[in-house]
C-alpha cells in the first residue's frame, strides 16, 4: 500500500516543479534555488523506491524487515507532502502569476499557523534528501534473492466506458436452496395469521443476508408494505423506527418533514409506527442484529395485528435468533464440499458456460477451495479475484501458496478475514486507496456513488487514462471493486448505473484495520466510551464526536474529515478550521451550522467543501481564496447567493446549491442560485445544480462546454431560442433539467438540438405544441432513460409521441395532461420500470393495450381525484401506491 502514497507525493512533486517560481526564488540563497531541482531528485528516488515496493508485493515476499522499511517509508512520504503543500502554498502567496490551472492564490489575513518559510523548507529538503539515501542503503540489503513467478494482471480493461456497466448476478445462492424455501414457507403459514418473528443466524460470512435479500426481493410484494433495515453496532432505536417510517409509508414520512418544517410538533417515531402496522400486513427485515436487548426493544413496537405479518432477522449470535418464535429459527451452516467448489468455479470461470476448471488447475483450485472452509464470503472473493488472473498453473500455484502463508499468519484475523486480506493485497495499486477510504463511512451506511466519485477525485486518487473524463475513471474504480466483491451495490439508477453502494461488515472491519495500520484513515466514535487518545490519521471519519476529539486525535496534518455526527458542537467543527491547514476534503452535511468563518480561506489545499443540509445562509468573501477547489456543496442550505470571489475558483468541477421549499406539489419545489458575474468562466464544472436564467447567462452559458449535468430555473419564453443554441454548444450533456418562470409561462424549446444524446430529462412548465416533436424528441428521444414532465398542462395526451422513447426505464408526469383518459397503446414503454402519475386532476381512466408496461416494476399514483379504478395488471406489481384518488377508488 505504501506504493500507493508515494504515487500520490511523486505526482504532487510534479505539481510544485511546474510552478512558475523563477521570480519568487531569484535572490535567494542557494540551497533556496535549488529547491525545484532538489525536488525533482527526491522525486526520481521515491519513484525507484515504488518499484521496489511493488516488485516486493507481486512476487508475495513479505518479511518483518520489508514491513518496517515499508512503514519508514510511509512516514518519510507523509513528511515529503507536508513539506511540498507548504512549498506550493508559500511560492503560490508570494508569486500571484501562477500558472492558470493552479489559480491565484491570495494572501489571507495572515499565514496559517506551523507553515514553513523558504529557507526552512529548503533544510527540510535537504533532511529528506539525507533520510532517502538511508532508506536507500536499507532498500538495498532487504533485495529478496531467487526468482518468483510475478503475477499477470491486465489493467488496461480497468478502462471504464460510460454505458458499458457490469451488472451484478445474484448467483451466490449456491446451497442454500433448502433454506430459501424454508423461509419462504415461514412467511406463508396460512394457519398462523399472528405476527412471527423468523430468526435467520450463523458466523459472519456465511450467507444469511444474501440468503434473506433473495427472499425479500420475491416476496415484499406479497405485503402490504416492507422495510430492510440494516442495524448497525452502534445503532440508535430512534433512528431504527425513524428509517422503518420512511420505508414503510414513503408519504407518511413526506408529511413528517413537512409538519417538522413548519415547527408542527409531531409524534415520536415508535409512536407513529405503532399506528400505521395496527391495519397493515407487513414484512419487516432486520438485518444483523448484534444484541438481545436491542431486539426486544425493537420488538416492543411491532404490532401483531393478526394479518400474517413477519419479521425476519439475521444475526450472528445465538442469544439474538433465541428470541423468535418456535419453530422460526434457521442456522445456515457452511457450505458442503460440492457447493462449495460450484460455488468457486462460477466466480472463478465465469466465462466458461459450464464454469468448468481446466485440468491443469484443479489441483491448485481443491487446494484453494478447501481453504475457504466452505464460507460463501470467502469463496466468492477468492474465486472472483481469480478470475482476474490467467489460468496458468504456474500462477495459480503461487496464489495457493501465498494464501497458505496468509492463512498461516494474522493469526488474530479470522479465516474470513486472512482471506480478505489477501483480496486486498491483490488489488492493483490504484483501487487499494478506492478501497481504504471506504472504510471511512459508518457502518451499513449508503455510499452514494457520484459523491464518491468526486471525493475519490479531490483526493488525488484517480488517475487520467485517454481522453476520459476522471469522473469516468474514477466509475471504473468503483465498478471494479463491486466485481472484485469488495463493495456491495445498493441501488442502481434508472440508466443502470451504480447509485448506492456499502461495504460488507466483514470487509469493512478489514479496510478500518488496514487503514489504521497504515496511517491512511482512522475513525472516531466514542460511543462506547473512552477513545485512546494520540491518534494521528490523514483522513479522519468522526462518527461520534466529543469535546476531548482535538486532544485525543492529532488533526494538524489531516486532509480529509468527514463528520457523520448530526450532534456535534460547532465549537469543535471550528477547532478544526482553525488546525487543519493542510486539509483538502472537508464534509459537514447536515449539522446545524450557520455562519461559515473568513478563516475558510486560509485553507489553501481545499477541493472539496460540502454543507448540505445546513443552516449557512451565505459563504465568506474569502471563498474565493479557494483556488484549487473542485466540489462546492451546499444542496438543501439557506444559501442562494455567491460572493464575486466566486468568480476564480477556475478548477471547479461540481456546483450543487440549492434549497428545498418542501411543497412537492407546488410549481416551484426548490430555489435556485442567482448567476453571478463569471460563473460563465468556470469552464472546468462537470455538474451545474441549480441557477436561475437571466438573458445574459444563458448567452453565455454556452461556454460551460464541459457540463454533464445542468438544472436551470426561472426560464421565460424569451430566453428559450438563445437557451436552445447555447445548449447545443454542450458536446458532454447528460442531464438536463428546465423550469420554467412560473405555471404560466411557456417553455418554446421546438428547436431544441442536442449533439448527443440525453440520459435524463425534465421539463418543468407549460410545453410550446412543438416540443414534442423537437429535433431533440426526433433524434435522441429513444435514448432516453428518464422523462420527468410537469405542470405541461396538455390538451392531447402525450403517451403516444412518449411512446417513441423506447428506452425509458422512469417516467414522472405531474400535471401534465389536462384530458381524461391516459391510454398505453399495445406494445408500449416495454422497458418501463417505475412511473408517477401525480396530480391530473381530470384523469377518469387508465388504459392498457396488449404487451403495454410488461416491466413495469413501481407504480406510484398521487392525487388522480376523478380516477376510480385501473387495470388489474397494475395492482400486481412489486410496488404499488395509491393515494387520494375519488372516494369510489377499487369498488367498481
Amino acid at each position: 500500500m505504501v506504493e500507493a502514497t508515494i504515487l500520490l507525493v511523486v505526482q504532487k512533486i510534479a505539481t510544485a516543479v511546474a510552478l512558475n517560481a523563477a521570480s519568487t526564488l531569484a535572490n535567494k540563497a542557494a540551497a533556496v534555488v535549488a529547491i525545484p531541482s532538489n525536488m525533482t531528485l527526491i522525486s526520481n528516488e521515491l519513484e525507484l523506491l515504488q518499484a521496489f515496493f511493488m516488485d516486493i508485493e507481486m512476487r508475495g515476499h513479505s518479511s518483518q524487515v520489508t514491513e518496517t522499511l515499508v512503514a519508514q517509508a510511509r512516514r518519510l512520504a507523509y513528511h515529503i507532502e507536508d513539506v511540498v503543500d507548504q512549498y506550493i502554498y508559500v511560492v503560490g502567496t508570494t508569486h500571484q502569476k501562477a500558472s492558470p490551472w493552479l489559480g491565484c492564490v491570495k494572501k489571507v489575513a495572515k499565514k496559517p499557523k506551523s507553515l514553513y518559510t523558504l529557507d526552512q523548507i529548503a533544510n527540510e529538503i535537504q533532511k529528506i534528501n539525507q533520510r532517502l539515501q538511508q532508506l536507500k542503503q536499507n532498500r538495498d540489503w532487504t533485495q529478496p534473492t531467487g526468482n518468483f513467478p510475478e503475477k499477470s494482471y491486465d489493467h488496461e480493461h480497468q478502462l471504464y466506458i460510460p454505458g458499458h456497466d457490469y451488472l451484478i448476478a445474484d448467483d451466490d445462492l449456491v446451497g442454500l436452496d433448502k433454506n430459501r424455501e424454508t423461509l419462504i414457507k415461514s412467511l406463508h403459514l396460512e394457519d398462523h395469521p399472528h405476527l412471527l418473528m423468523i430468526a435467520v443466524w450463523g458466523m459472519g460470512g456465511i450467507g444469511k443476508s444474501t440468503l434473506v435479500s433473495s427472499v425479500y426481493r420475491d416476496q415484499a410484494a406479497n405485503f402490504q408494505c416492507d422495510a430492510w433495515i440494516s442495524i448497525s453496532q452502534s445503532c440508535k432505536l430512534d433512528e431504527i423506527f425513524q428509517q422503518m417510517l420512511e420505508k414503510l409509508n414513503v408519504q407518511d414520512a413526506e408529511e413528517s418533514d413537512a409538519e417538522n418544517t413548519r415547527g408542527v410538533r409531531t409524534e415520536e417515531p415508535r409512536v407513529k409506527l405503532k399506528r400505521l402496522l395496527q391495519n397493515r400486513k407487513y414484512l419487516i427485515v432486520l438485518d444483523d442484529v448484534w444484541t438481545p436487548t436491542d431486539l426486544l426493544k425493537i420488538k416492543e413496537v411491532l404490532i401483531d395485528n393478526g394479518q400474517g405479518s413477519r419479521v425476519i432477522i439475521t444475526t450472528r449470535t445465538h442469544d439474538v435468533a433465541s428470541i423468535a418464535d418456535e419453530g422460526c429459527k434457521l442456522k445456515v451452516d457452511k457450505l458442503g464440499d460440492n457447493d462449495a467448489w460450484q460455488l468457486f468455479c462460477r466466480k472463478a470461470f465465469p466465462k466458461s458456460d459450464e464454469h468448468i476448471c481446466p485440468t491443469d488447475l484443479h489441483e491448485y483450485a481443491k487446494c484453494i477451495v478447501d481453504r475457504c472452509d466452505g464460507l460463501p464470503l470467502a469463496l466468492v472473493a477468492i474465486g472472483s479475484m481469480l478470475s482476474l488472473r490467467t489460468n496458468s498453473a504456474q500462477e495459480w500455484k503461487l496464489f495457493k501458496d501465498q494464501l497458505i502463508w496468509e492463512l498461516g499468519n494474522n493469526k488474530e484475523i479470522t479465516v474470513v478475514g486472512r482471506i480478505l486480506h489477501l483480496s486486498y493485497k491483490d488489488l492493483p495499486i490504484y483501487l487499494k486507496n478506492c478501497f481504504l477510504y471506504c472504510s471511512i463511512f459508518p457502518e451499513d451506511f449508503p455510499i452514494g456513488a457520484a459523491y464518491l466519485v468526486k471525493l475519490l477525485i479531490s483526493e488525488g486518487f484517480v488517475d487520467v487514462r485517454g481522453t476520459c473524463s476522471l469522473e469516468d475513471v474514477a466509475k471504473g474504480y468503483i465498478i471494479e471493486l463491486v466485481r472484485r466483491n469488495m463493495l456491495q451495490v445498493l441501488t442502481r439508477n434508472s440508466y443502470g448505473e451504480i447509485s448506492n453502494l456499502q461495504m460488507h461488515d466483514l470487509v469493512r472491519e478489514l479496510a478500518i484495520l488496514q487503514a489504521r495500520k497504515e496511517s491512511f484513515s482512522t475513525v472516531y466514535d466514542c460511543t462506547y466510551g473512552v477513545v485512546p487518545s494520540g491518534l494521528a490519521s490523514r483522513r479522519i471519519g468522526l462518527h461520534k464526536c466529543n469535546e476531548d476529539f482535538t486532544s485525543n486525535v492529532d488533526i494538524s496534518k489531516a486532509r480529509t474529515i468527514l463528520c457523520f455526527d448530526k450532534s456535534m458542537r460547532i465549537d469543535i467543527w471550528l477547532s478544526i478550521l482553525e488546525e487543519c491547514k493542510y486539509i483538502a476534503v472537508l464534509d459537514f452535511s447536515n449539522r446545524a451550522i450557520k455562519v461559515i468563518p473568513d478563516s475558510i480561506g486560509e485553507l489553501f489545499n481545499l477541493k472539496f467543501l460540502n454543507f448540505d443540509v445546513t443552516q449557512v445562509e451565505e459563504l465568506p468573501k474569502s471563498i474565493g481564496n479557494l483556488s484549487k477547489l473542485e466540489t462546492l456543496s451546499l444542496e438543501d442550505a439557506n444559501c442562494l447567493v455567491l460572493p464575486k470571489g466566486a468568480k476564480k475558483l477556475k478548477n471547479l468541477r461540481h456546483m450543487l446549491i440549492w434549497k428545498d421549499l418542501r411543497s412537492e406539489l407546488s410549481f416551484r419545489t426548490f430555489e435556485s442560485i442567482e448567476p453571478f458575474e463569471g460563473l460563465w468562466c468556470l469552464k472546468q464544472l462537470r455538474t451545474l445544480h441549480s441557477v436561475q436564467a437571466s438573458t445574459d447567462f444563458v448567452e453565455k452559458i454556452g461556454n460551460l462546454s464541459q457540463l454533464r449535468i445542468l438544472v436551470i430555473t426561472e426560464v421565460k419564453g424569451s430566453h428559450c431560442a438563445q437557451l436552445c443554441g447555447s445548449l447545443s454548444k454542450m458536446l458532454h450533456l447528460q442531464s438536463l433539467s428546465i423550469r420554467a418562470f412560473d405555471e404560466n409561462d411557456v417553455l418554446q424549446l421546438e428547436a431544441l438540438a442536442l449533439t448527443k444524446p440525453l440520459q435524463s430529462l425534465t421539463l418543468e412548465g407549460r410545453l410550446s405544441e412543438g416540443t414534442l416533436g423537437s429535433p431533440f424528441f426526433s433524434n435522441h428521444g429513444h435514448e432516453l432513460f428518464e422523462l420527468t414532465l410537469a405542470w405541461s398542462k396538455l390538451v392531447e395526451d402525450p403517451m403516444q409521441k412518449l411512446s417513441k422513447s423506447e428506452k425509458l426505464t422512469h417516467l414522472d408526469l405531474k400535471r401534465t395532461y389536462e384530458g381524461e383518459r391516459i391510454n398505453f397503446g399495445a406494445g408500449w414503454f416495454s422497458h418501463l420500470k417505475v412511473m408517477r402519475l401525480r396530480d391530473l386532476p381530470h384523469v377518469n381512466q387508465i388504459c392498457i393495450g396488449e404487451g403495454a408496461l410488461g416491466g413495469l416494476e413501481e407504480l406510484i399514483v398521487y392525487k388522480l381525484v376523478e380516477l376510480r379504478g385501473v387495470p388489474e395488471q397494475l395492482k400486481t406489481l412489486k410496488y404499488v401506491n395509491f393515494t387520494e384518488l375519488h372516494p369510489d377508488f377499487g369498488h367498481n
